[in-house]
């Protein structure tokens, strides 16, 4: 589908699945894209916001991976495999296993959370170019009801 020479009216009959699936998709790639640009993955950078205590975690105690797998299963995708970025994140030091196989948050692994954490907003920035928040926050407010209006639920 394309928005070349296509009337609102027209584009008001399109379906709002396939439009909310281009979107995801583009979305995501991109914010992978800037990410791995600066050196880490997306499924890393959830590993460290899910075992901080000042992040994610309500404790900050450790989880093993398929624990972080269900705490994130509403986010992960098929293709994310855990483990492997685990492995990355204990080679880097920002991340210990305990003889449990709970992955914990380290110190080093802090540090580098709070950094990466600082590439969000340059993200939004440049995925929000030329859209006023009041368009964004209807935008959000029309899926909202699209959700509703099938069932799910916005909580």
């Amino acid at each position: 589908m394309t928005t070349q020479q296509i009337s609102d009216a027209e584009l008001a009959g399109q379906p709002a699945a396939y439009w909310t699936g281009v979107a995801y998709e583009a979305l995501i790639a991109y914010t992978r894209a800037q990410q791995a640009a600066k050196g880490y993955t997306q499924p890393q950078f959830w590993l460290l916001r899910n075992l901080s205590e000042n992040d994610i975690s309500p404790d900050g105690e450790g989880m093993t991976v398929p624990e972080l797998r269900e705490a994130m299963a509403s986010y992960i995708r098929p293709e994310d495999d855990l483990a492997a970025e685990a492995a990355v994140l204990l080679e880097r030091g920002w991340l210990a296993r305990d003889a449990e196989d709970r992955l914990w948050l380290t110190e080093e692994g802090e540090r580098a959370r709070v950094d990466l954490a600082r590439n969000a907003p340059g993200i939004r920035a440049a995925l929000h170019e030329g859209i006023a928040d009041a368009d964004y926050v209807t935008t959000v407010k029309v899926l909202q009801q699209l959700i509703r209006n099938a069932g799910g639920s916005v909580a």
